[in-house]
């Protein structure tokens, strides 16, 4: 209580109060940033397109989501080809907060349909190969005339221009995220290094990412070219524009200074695997029970590390910076930092690093935690970035929810999943007008 006997709330309240979608502090729902926008999805076969509208329709847009009538094969990417209800894991998560409807885009009619609805729409995205839809006449240059207004995101790999662009074309090369992470440089930097003897030679070779992360970053740099494109939109008097987004591009961006190194010195940067040649030791090392990261890489923070695990003289043998990011050296520093690890928990190390107190440098430590551990941290339920999920179509699953935090416009997920073509009746009696006994006849047509 305050003085004046009202009561007070701590910060950390306040915050999930305010940035929590189903609660408000004054009671009031609060609105979505992207109310009122409609997007059509068109992406088939993946995901770079579906996570794009994903982030959309978590604020708010109106995402329709078009497959052809037998559904898009992304609903078949799946690990252990575990499905629910026919629908692979990944599909289940990205289909959340859109309405689901069919259509062939191929048949003359579904292309005149497509037409009708993208002059009620703001944004289209679609990820087939390049000029694919402008040689079946519903590309950039043909839809711009249905709707000036809208907003086109085409997502490929190759792009729609250029030298690959052409060559994907002519030979119809398809697009997978593999493609993305080779085309981006990233896999060269993935991977076991050849330094590490103690591997079989088989496993010391460039490796994809674990997860889909050309697909993903293009779906980011997707959505968010969308969101720029927009608020121009709105301050040049309405006009749309094309957007041309590679995800391999996208994850080039995000490959740090690995381009910047080929540039200047005319050599690819080896495979890190477990190190980061900026600075070292900036690392996970074994111990007892798992493995520890561990950071000491300025000077005096290398002095307070090699103080720590008892071992001085290497303060010398690798006296600077430089030194100890050479790769030469940086492989035998971890080999001696394990020397002391290895015979220590992950507990016990976490408490000997904490309780030092001497010296001006700071030594890092941290618990590596399993999958099986981050999942049980109260912490990510506390703050909804996990979320137990029921639903009638797919059972009980913990998904993915939204990492930002908004205190006036909360992102939401009000669904996730959805069955090929079930909001067919609504979206297509809303949005166009046609009636069921209409829609009977274009699902006999092979058309939706």
């Amino acid at each position: 209580m305050n003085v004046e006997g009202k009561r007070m709330i701590d910060w950390s309240e306040w915050a999930k109060l305010s940035t929590n979608p189903d609660i408000s502090i004054d009671k009031i729902d609060k609105p979505e940033a992207l109310e009122g926008l409609v997007v059509l999805d068109l992406s088939y076969g993946s995901f770079s397109g579906l996570f794009a509208s994903s982030l959309l329709a978590e604020f708010g847009a109106r995402v329709i989501r078009v497959e052809p009538p037998k559904g898009d094969i992304a609903r078949e990417m799946t690990p252990d080809g575990m499905k629910i209800n026919g629908t692979g894991l990944p599909y289940i998560v990205e289909s959340r907060n859109k309405q689901n409807i069919t259509l062939n885009i191929g048949n003359v009619e579904g292309k005149n349909i497509l037409r009708s609805i993208v002059s009620k729409v703001d944004v289209l995205i679609e990820t087939f190969s390049p000029g694919y839809m402008d040689d079946m006449g519903i590309g950039w240059s043909d839809l711009k005339k249905v709707n000036n207004r809208l907003i086109y995101l085409a997502l490929n790999s190759y792009g729609q221009k250029g030298e690959l662009a052409e060559r994907a074309k002519k030979s119809k090369w398809r697009d997978y995220d593999v493609i993305a992470q080779a085309l981006s440089g990233f896999v060269t930097t993935t991977g076991i290094p050849d330094e590490y003897t103690e591997f079989p030679e088989h496993t010391r070779v460039p490796t994809k990412m674990g997860n889909w992360m050309g697909w993903y970053a293009g779906g980011l740099y997707g959505a968010f070219s969308v969101m720029g494109a927009l608020i121009f939109r709105e301050f040049s008097g309405g006009e749309g524009q094309f957007i041309d987004m590679s995800p391999a591009e996208a994850l080039m961006m995000m490959n740090n200074y690995a381009v910047q190194f080929y540039g200047l010195t005319g050599e690819v940067m080896g495979r890190p695997a477990n190190i980061e040649p900026a600075a070292h030791p900036y690392c996970y090392v074994r111990c007892k029970d798992g493995m520890v990261f561990v950071a000491g890489y300025t000077d005096p923070n290398w002095k307070t590390l090699c103080t720590i695990i008892e071992r001085p003289d290497l303060v010398e043998k690798y006296k600077t910076t430089k030194d100890r990011v050479n790769t030469e050296n940086m492989f035998n520093i971890i080999a001696e930092i394990e020397k002391f690890t290895r015979i220590k928990t992950r507990d016990e190390l976490v408490s000997i690093f904490n309780l030092y107190k001497g010296g001006p440098g700071v030594a890092v430590v941290g618990e590596v935690v399993t999958p099986f551990e981050t999942m049980k941290f109260d912490h990510w339920y506390e703050r909804d970035i996990l979320k137990k999920v029921e639903s009638e179509k797919y059972g009980d699953l913990i998904i993915q929810w939204l990492p930002a935090k908004m205190t006036e416009t909360p992102p939401r997920i009000k669904w996730i999943g959805g069955e090929i073509g079930e909001d067919n009746a609504f979206v297509y009696l809303d949005i166009l007008g046609i009636d069921r006994k209409e829609l009977d006849k274009l699902r006999e047509n092979e058309i939706i």
